[in-house]
């Protein structure tokens, strides 16, 4: 009997990824009054389309933050996108179950902790870990209007890539 595989998965980082200032990029709308008071941050244009076209393509996705809004805040403001995440790894959580009581300082995102297998953050430097921590991130931070096309071609050559390894080490 074949093994079930499992879904890929695939995170966003929130500050400078999805969710972004419309004085340096293209934005979805605001949110109507009174919502837009309780959430302020504003989505990067395309984020409610991108996350649903990989969900449509059988990926998982995730978000893993540094940044410590609680899951139910996250969960709540994305839902009115009509977006809903698989799984959320907030500052929190990270301290929680990765840092622990660990005396060496680990970087603030250890993806494959989480089996996540594709990373987007806007910082190289969680980026460069990639190798070094075994897992793979791409790198987005300027407005491009072709994000959402590269986030799916690069997830689609991870999942190659990670098949490919799998077949490998059978």
């Amino acid at each position: 009997m074949r093994e079930q595989q499992e879904r890929m998965r695939v995170s966003f980082d929130l500050d400078e990824v999805l969710f972004v200032s419309p004085k340096t990029h293209k934005t979805e709308p605001e949110l109507p009054f009174p919502l837009n008071r309780i959430f302020h941050e504003r989505l990067r244009l395309g984020t409610p389309d991108v996350i649903r076209t990989l969900q449509e393509l059988g990926y998982e996705v995730w978000v893993y933050t540094s940044s410590f809004r609680s899951e139910k805040y996250i969960r709540r403001l994305f839902r009115l996108y009509g977006v809903h995440f698989d799984g959320i790894v907030n500052g929190n959580r990270h301290m929680k179950e990765v840092q622990q009581n660990s005396k060496n300082v680990l970087p603030q995102k250890m993806p494959q902790r989480y089996k996540i297998s594709l990373h987007i953050d806007d910082e190289e430097v969680i980026c460069s870990l990639g190798p070094q921590y075994g897992f793979r991130a791409y790198l987005l931070d300027a407005q491009d209007d072709e994000w959402k096309e590269k986030i799916v071609a690069r997830a689609e050559q991870v999942k190659k890539l990670t098949n490919l390894e799998h077949r490998t080490n059978q």
